[in-house]
């Protein structure tokens, strides 16, 4: 390779963090396009080295095609790729006042409402709305315990989902229609926290 502007691209990363950081915008972009500038070079330099090299074409196919996507990208482009080593991370909008954004891939779980064991894991791709997530996790729960669900517990996030099963959803907050032990049971829901957390971790 002529060069890999491992040294310069480093800078160039670290002080886009700083500028970003600032909030001095302008600077940060300017760092950016550095860094995808090295990125092109590099890129077309390993392209013409490997060229007519089949093994190493086809060794370098995945990694080159995710190059090319990241430099082709816009800002306004769908399924945009966040990180090189895992691209199937999506943008995740929180709504929290200091991260606002958060990245990764949003997973269904279900667990039992009295033991906490976990009855389903689903990963789905993108940032779907959290209701349309529930039929998913819900058959795959039932199968698992080759049952059929009477009662389901989830927080707020679920309101307007489009359940389709047998079992009756209840969302945190509610008042109406719960008796005494529906009451118990959701009260219980906020259990899966901890569980989600150790998952993460």
């Amino acid at each position: 390779m002529r060069r890999s502007h491992t040294r310069v691209a480093k800078k160039a990363a670290l002080m886009a963090g700083r500028y970003a950081h600032a909030k001095q915008f302008k600077r940060m972009r300017r760092e950016l396009k550095k860094l995808k500038t090295y990125l092109g070079r590099v890129y077309r330099d390993i392209s013409r080295k490997i060229a007519g090299n089949e093994g190493l074409e086809h060794r370098f196919s995945r990694l080159l095609g995710l190059v090319e996507r990241l430099l082709a990208q816009t800002p306004k482009d769908k399924n945009k790729i966040y990180s090189m080593h895992a691209p199937e991370v999506a943008c995740i909008a929180k709504g929290k006042a200091r991260t606002p954004y958060e990245f990764g891939a949003k997973v269904g779980i279900a667990t039992t409402n009295r033991e906490g064991l976990v009855l389903a894991a689903r990963a789905f791709e993108g940032n779907p709305y959290d209701g349309h997530t529930l039929n998913d996790t819900i058959s795959q729960a039932e199968k698992v315990c080759g049952t059929k669900a009477e009662r389901v517990y989830v927080d707020r996030g679920y309101r307007g989902h489009d359940y389709e099963g047998d079992a009756k959803v209840m969302i945190s907050g509610q008042k109406r229609g719960l008796t005494a032990q529906m009451k118990r049971e959701l009260k219980r829901r906020s259990a899966i926290e901890a569980t989600i957390g150790h998952m993460k971790t």
